[in-house]
């Protein structure tokens, strides 16, 4: 896949967002053998164009539509709405989906990261969690950055209400700049906002991680219908996205390239990036819990409504597909 395919294409997912909110005309999942895939353009799915550029899906014989979008939550609304078939999504922003739309399914869970930190410019005084008390904290609300950014101050001890007005709501892409200018003195931010953040500083960072860290999911997602419609795709688009898995995991210059491309950034910058995730694409049995911990989390918060019941997450799992890879 072409960098200038993706380029094509970015400017493809706004429409198609707009299509699945609004239902129009055109808008829809792929015909037999094909698949549309909404790709979140983050280093946790970088199966993706791994597999697209080294024929991996070609190989598999599945046909695979690549639209990216800029958040798991940006996705998995396009997979509700009927605009794609397959999306991605963090934990965070999938366990509050599953409660609007029980047609959601989980696929896969492609990759873990346990890099969720904060950064922060060392010159303003800041040497650890306890010196972050009445910091202005850049994070994107709602987002896996906002799980661990609330855990690891909790963790220090900071009560609720303090947490809560800290946080600063910034977009991902925002989140570099918003440092450097010294708009904030710390972020939280998953990858690669995070390594530039760190490169904005140039020398003048700290990075500040909570104990227990933060073991993120980063799944593969579809809906009932897909699922029983397109068995042998997503099959076969499993099998090209597991195979991905071992060029990351070995940092091989052609994957490295390929997330590269597919990101627009430096290949020094995502080597460093890649070396933070454990590419696995799998389901493990951690993952119904771990659902069921975001979910309470963000109702704590009234991210989602107090009386809402909290599902089984077993019951979303769909282990069929990733069990059929080819």
């Amino acid at each position: 896949m072409t960098p200038q395919r993706f380029s094509l294409v970015a400017l493809l997912s706004a429409a198609i967002l707009a299509c699945a909110v609004s239902g129009c005309a055109g808008a829809g999942p792929s015909r037999a053998g094909q698949l549309t895939l909404a790709w979140v353009v983050d280093p946790c799915w970088s199966q993706v164009p791994v597999a697209a550029d080294l024929g991996y899906f070609t190989g598999a014989g599945v046909k695979v539509k690549v639209v990216p979008f800029p958040t798991g939550a940006a996705a998995l609304e396009a997979l509700v709405g009927g605009a794609v078939d397959v999306a991605n999504g963090g934990d965070v922003p999938t366990a509050a989906a599953a409660l609007k739309n029980t047609r959601l399914r989980i696929v896969a869970d492609g990759s873990r990261w346990d890099g969720g930190r904060f950064v922060a410019r060392k010159s303003a005084g800041v040497n650890s969690i306890a010196d972050l008390a009445g910091r202005r904290i850049a994070v994107p609300l709602g987002s896996s950055a906002h799980y661990f950014a609330t855990k690891f101050l909790s963790q220090a001890g900071f009560a609720a209400s303090a947490i809560n007005s800290q946080l600063i709501q910034t977009g991902p892409g925002e989140i570099p700049s918003a440092i450097a200018n010294h708009d904030v003195d710390v972020v939280a931010v998953f990858q690669p906002e995070l390594a530039k953040a760190v490169d904005e500083l140039h020398g003048d960072s700290v990075e500040l991680q909570g104990s227990p860290k933060y073991n993120q999911h980063s799944m593969y997602l579809t809906n009932e219908n897909t699922l029983a419609t397109k068995k042998l795709e997503l099959s076969k688009f499993l099998g090209a996205i597991r195979r991905a898995d071992g060029p990351l995991s070995a940092q091989e210059p052609p994957a490295v390239s390929a997330v590269a491309r597919a990101m627009k950034l430096d290949e020094r910058l995502i080597t460093g990036v890649l070396r933070e995730f454990v590419f696995r694409t799998d389901l493990g049995p951690d993952l119904p819990a771990d659902l069921a911990d975001r979910a309470h989390w963000a109702q704590a918060l009234g991210r989602i409504p107090a009386d809402a019941v909290i599902p089984d997450y077993r019951s979303i799992i769909a282990p069929a597909s990733l069990q059929g890879a080819q």
